[in-house]
């Protein structure tokens, strides 16, 4: 991305936090931002800081959008008048492909935040996650949208 877009969509990032989109409050967001660009365009240029601010924001998006999907269906559990019907609590060990301490620390956080499930342990040789679900379809089911969600983009963030 050029720096021209960046000060723009800072701009308008500035107008946006202010709420007011008058051409004075634009020239000072697009002021603000062009020193921003000018004291960060040497990390700016090398294209992996911001490959690593997307994955981020992949990150924080997939997890609102999981934060959200998993409190309503917690909410449908809880509001169900036959609870026990639809409780499937269970413990299961997921295998981890992410190694560094910083890598599982997030990754178990992520699940914990998450309304229904709950990070539980690491096994000793770091190869496994368990994780608390208090509804479970089927444990393959489970493993996979945790690798193909939290776990991918994690790994994402910290390549």
């Amino acid at each position: 991305m050029n720096p021209m877009m960046i000060v723009i969509i800072l701009a308008l990032i500035w107008a946006a936090m202010t709420g007011t989109f008058s051409g004075l409050n634009l020239l000072l967001g697009a002021g603000i931002g062009a020193v921003a660009v000018l004291l960060l365009r040497r990390n700016l240029a090398r294209g992996r800081r911001l490959r690593q601010v997307r994955s981020v924001t992949a990150l924080a998006l997939l997890f609102l959008y999981e934060l959200g999907v998993s409190a309503v269906r917690v909410a449908i559990v809880v509001l169900t008048p036959d609870m026990k019907s639809v409780l499937r609590p269970a413990i299961i060990a997921f295998p981890l492909s992410v190694k560094s301490d910083a890598e599982i620390t997030l990754l178990a956080n992520l699940i914990t935040l998450t309304p229904g499930t709950l990070s539980v342990d690491v096994s000793e040789d770091r190869s496994l996650l368990y994780v608390h679900t208090l509804t479970l379809s089927t444990r393959e089911a489970l493993i996979a949208d945790i690798a193909a969600g939290f776990e991918a983009k994690v790994r994402e963030v910290y390549a």
